[in-house]
């Protein structure tokens, strides 16, 4: 008995077969598990790169770090004159970093996240390149004037542009690989700032690609992974911040966390709105905007005299908190005050730099006093201080970014301690929810519509002229 071959086109003529000799025609029609395949060597790729990159810019930060507190330590040794060359010294610093930005890649300036959300809505392009160094370069010098700035935002922003560079030139690519490796990159960049690959896919689901589709899951998951790796593999695995717990915290605190984010709701909206006022600087002309970084070098310099530590991203600076466990609630505020007014005109300056370690230092103090203020009222409760610090990491983060799941999972792969997930989801909602009552938007969220209103702004006026 003969047989014949099955041709669905007798079945319905309009389905077209694929032809094996032509890639092109493969990879446009090809099903899911296909792309996913021919993803897999374009994702690792970007988690090598970003994680590269990365380890790059976390030791040269480093370094700038030893630099700026040497330098500060020698300026002490000339008495007063010591004050006038920290200050020359950090205003040149602001001077060289917003230079460049300003004068090579004006989208470089700032964390980069709401320049990624808006090429990823098709609303910005992209100068990967160029991004890239400026980016790069601007953060490092920057961060030796003592910029209360973040790596994190900018690699987020330099793993983005690694893959759209990636998808520009790897052969036979279509508009879809152009967003998802967009969004795989910056997902790699977060997982290389913290060595936390599932805060990374997470970020990706959650602010990045909410469209949560399967090819963008995938190449972000691998992309972190890779990235993860190489991290790992340069700087070690010890968790981010180093603070640990015996046990689970016990349920009778369980409401305490709620005040917690209560008042990082209210705090961070203030955050919010101070920030996006403070975006304004960024449009005045030189000379405004000359004498504004001369008051950023003024109060930068003093900071820096008096309380160095308190510079920088701050990665350092919680850690010695939460391992020294002397300050005062006195201390605490004030250092809370000046890491505040400083992030916001750090971030204003149009130097090259992120929100994000700076909000989850606000988040340790913030926590720090809210725990010391329990014990002082109920001090039956033998509350730790230092668990409200690392929860308040992620409450005032949720509030700010509201993006609450990406600041759990942060937490909990930076400290190690997976016993913390019933006070993160209490005092993050907790935070969420008070956010929404207020009407406060998501950081970058408003800082993507605050960059479109510009850049629509800049396109009018050269129309105009």
């Amino acid at each position: 008995m003969a047989f014949r071959r099955f041709d669905i086109r007798s079945v319905d003529p309009r389905v077209t077969l694929l032809d094996p000799h032509n890639p092109k025609q493969i990879c446009e029609t090809a099903p899911e598990s296909l792309k996913r395949h021919r993803l897999i060597p374009q994702a690792i790729l970007v988690g090598l790169l970003t994680g590269a990159v990365s380890v790059a810019l976390h030791l040269c930060v480093d370094m700038t770090d030893e630099l700026r507190i040497r330098f500060i330590k020698m300026a002490h040794e000339f008495g007063t004159v010591g004050i006038l060359l920290v200050f020359c010294y950090v205003l040149v610093a602001i001077l060289i970093a917003a230079g460049l930005v300003i004068g090579f890649a004006p989208e470089a300036a700032g964390s980069g996240i709401p320049h990624i959300k808006a090429v990823l809505l098709g609303h910005r392009r992209l100068r990967w390149l160029r991004v890239l160094i400026i980016k790069f370069i601007s953060m490092i010098i920057g961060n030796a004037g003592g910029m209360i700035l973040g790596r994190e935002g900018p690699t987020v922003h330099m793993g983005g542009a690694i893959g759209h560079g990636l998808a520009k030139y790897w052969p036979g690519k279509g508009r879809l690989d152009y967003t998802i490796l967009l969004a795989a990159g910056g997902g790699a960049g977060l997982t290389a700032a913290f060595n936390a690959p599932l805060s990374g896919l997470t970020f990706v689901l959650e602010e990045l690609e909410r469209r949560c589709a399967s090819l963008e899951f995938f190449a972000a998951a691998i992309a972190c992974l890779a990235a993860d790796i190489v991290c790992r593999a340069v700087l070690g695995q010890n968790p981010f911040f180093h603070f640990t717990i015996q046990g689970a915290p016990p349920l009778n605190l369980a409401l305490s966390f709620v005040p917690l984010g209560v008042l990082a709701a209210i705090l961070g909206n203030l955050f919010t709105r101070t920030l996006l006022w403070g975006q304004k600087l960024t449009v005045l002309a030189f000379w405004p905007k000359m004498l504004w970084w001369c008051v950023l070098a003024t109060a930068l310099s003093t900071v820096a005299w008096y309380k160095p530590e308190l510079l920088g991203g701050g990665q350092k600076f919680v850690n010695e908190m939460l391992a020294s466990n002397t300050m005062n609630l006195q201390s605490i505020g004030l250092f809370f005050l000046i890491r505040f007014a400083l992030t916001i005109s750090s971030a204003s300056s149009c130097v090259a730099g992120g929100i994000f370690m700076p909000i989850l230092v606000l988040g340790a103090l913030l926590g720090w006093a809210v725990g010391l203020g329990i014990q002082m009222i109920f001090p039956e409760l033998n509350v730790d201080a230092n668990l409200f610090a690392i929860v308040g990491m992620a409450a005032y983060f949720s509030a700010v970014v509201q993006a609450p799941l990406t600041g759990i999972v942060l937490i909990i792969e930076m400290t190690q301690n997976y016993s913390l997930i019933l006070p993160l989801l209490i005092a993050c909602f907790t935070a969420l929810i008070i956010a929404d009552w207020f009407g406060c938007p998501p950081v970058y969220e408003a800082l993507l519509e605050k960059d479109l209103q510009k850049n629509r702004l800049n396109l009018a006026n050269q129309v105009n002229s």
